[in-house]
């Protein structure tokens, strides 16, 4: 099963329509979204997704019942930390790197946002992955990532800095 990874995408709405088709093209089966999402338009973008998604507010997400309501066409919205599992795969999904929640060794594969440094790597047998910023708005650089859950391989994607 392929997922697809996005976070701090802060309204940016052709940056979000990007990662969209991106997913789309991958043909991944869900989206992972490890939050501030910022306002609730930004599902006019994200409706287009193929497949549900999955998110956690994070800390610039200040409109809780406008994103609330707009994930309830898409998907689901928690409270971060929040543990999803697909058979015997542990996934934490959070806004705040890991050491800031203490959970470690909690799950098999770890996403957070928060920072905008895209990172992919292993520790203990389980999958870090942060996808960087979708938003693109503090590094100039947008990015989104994809894993295999099967696998339990990830990659940073860079999106298409023609788009203004």
């Amino acid at each position: 099963m392929q997922v697809g990874i996005m976070a701090d995408s802060h309204d940016n709405l052709p940056r979000i329509r990007q990662a969209v088709e991106f997913f789309n093209e991958r043909g991944v089966a869900l989206v992972f979204h490890a939050g501030d999402f910022i306002a609730p338009f930004v599902g006019r973008e994200l409706r287009h997704l193929a497949c549900p998604l999955v998110g956690v507010f994070g800390n610039n997400d200040g409109e809780r019942t406008g994103l609330r309501n707009m994930m309830r066409k898409l998907g689901e919205i928690h409270d971060p930390p929040f543990f999803w599992r697909h058979n015997e795969l542990r996934v934490l999904l959070s806004h705040v790197p890991l050491d800031e929640v203490g959970l470690e060794g909690a799950a098999d594969l770890v996403i957070w946002g928060h920072t905008h440094e895209p990172a992919v790597r292993r520790e203990a047998g389980w999958l870090l992955v942060n996808p960087g910023e979708c938003g693109g708005w503090l590094t100039g650089r947008a990015t989104v990532a994809w894993a295999d859950l099967a696998s339990r391989e990830a990659r940073i994607q860079e999106l298409d800095d023609s788009v203004e």
